[in-house]
Formats: structure tokens, C-alpha cells, sequence
């Protein structure tokens, strides 16, 4: 299982060559098509909708978003929070796209293969393939501060030790959050 976050690493990567089930995030749909896509920002999933429904029998949403759409026959619910929420960042509406897709991959299979989550921006600015247009930041702004991300799939990764991650990038360290037995690193050129 591919799970494809769409930081600029994945530039280098043929999404359609990648044999396997994928799952991708927000604006993905413009360029590839994924067997599962998750777009929890209510634009994305409007435009996604809108332009690209015919290629998919599921799109994953928040729950609140659904009950806005309920014409639309192929919204789904992403999958909720598998543990207790504790702090902000464990509340659902704080989760993004790219950790409800690594969750929704442990549903789905004990070897899930991350791309494209880069966590940190390039030279402090954002570091997003689909930067500067509709519904993404102009590439001359502040990179997201990566925390919830780093605590929320850290949070799916604990809770699901029997699960493999593999996790491909090349120029930042895995997060402290991240760290466990079932967790490896690889390049990005070795795909």
C-alpha cells in the first residue's frame, strides 16, 4: 500500500508506475488517479467532486462536510481517531489530509509505504507540489508547522505495532514522535 502526501519529494516519483494500491491526498486527483482519496479541506473536496468524481467510487471527507453534500452519492466518512483523544491535536477536525490517508492505509494492510511527507518546508517556505494554485499557499509563504502531522500518524503508527511503515525521503531526520520498532527509512531514489 502507497500512501502519497504530496510534499516536493514525490516530483521525482511516476505515481502510475508504482504497482500496488495507493491512497492521495487533496489535489493528487489533478494529476494521477489513486485507488483511495482523502480530502478533508471542505475546497478540495468541492473541486474534487466537481472535477474529478467520475474516476471514483469513494472520495473520503470529514463527517461534517457530508452532511452538506448528501446529494453527493460518493462521499465518504474518513475512518475516526483510533485512540483516546487527549490534547488538541488528537481532536478529528485538527487532523489533515495526509494522516487520515495513513490511517485509513492501516485498514487496509500491515505494509504501508509512505511518499511525499516531507514534514519541513523548503528553506522555510512551503514545501507542497501543488503550491501556488487553487486552495494551496503561494510558494513565498511560511511553511506549515509540522507538529500535528508529526503527533497524529506518530499516534497511528504506535497503535499499530503489527504494521510496517516504510517511510521514503531524503534530507530530514525521523521525528522523535516516529520512532518506533515498526518503522524504517529509505531513500527516495530507491523507488
Amino acid at each position: 500500500m502507497f500512501v502519497l502526501g504530496n510534499g516536493e519529494s514525490r516530483k521525482s516519483i511516476d505515481v502510475a508506475s508504482l504497482q500496488g494500491s495507493k491512497i492521495g491526498c487533496n489535489a493528487i486527483c489533478r494529476d494521477f488517479f489513486v485507488d483511495h482519496l482523502i480530502c478533508v479541506d471542505r475546497r478540495m473536496v468541492d473541486q474534487a467532486h466537481a472535477n474529478y468524481s467520475q474516476n471514483y467510487n469513494k472520495i473520503y471527507t470529514r463527517k461534517d462536510w457530508l452532511d452538506n453534500r448528501k446529494q453527493i452519492k460518493n462521499l465518504i466518512a474518513v475512518p475516526n481517531v483510533p485512540y483516546e483523544i487527549e490534547v488538541r491535536a488528537d481532536e478529528p477536525f485538527q487532523w489533515g489530509s495526509g494522516p487520515y490517508a495513513v490511517l485509513l492505509a492501516t485498514l487496509m494492510s500491515k505494509e504501508i509505504h509512505m511518499i511525499g511527507f516531507d514534514l519541513y518546508g523548503n528553506g522555510q517556505r512551503v514545501n507542497n507540489i501543488y503550491k501556488d494554485t487553487e486552495h494551496y499557499d503561494d510558494s513565498n509563504k511560511s511553511a506549515v508547522d509540522p507538529k500535528y502531522w508529526k503527533h497524529q500518524i506518530g499516534k497511528v503508527i504506535e497503535s499499530n505495532p503489527a504494521i510496517k511503515f516504510i517511510i521514503y525521503q531524503s534530507e530530514w531526520d525521523l521525528p522523535k514522535q516516529w520512532d518506533f520498532e515498526n518503522v524504517s527509512l529509505d531513500s527516495i531514489r530507491n523507488l
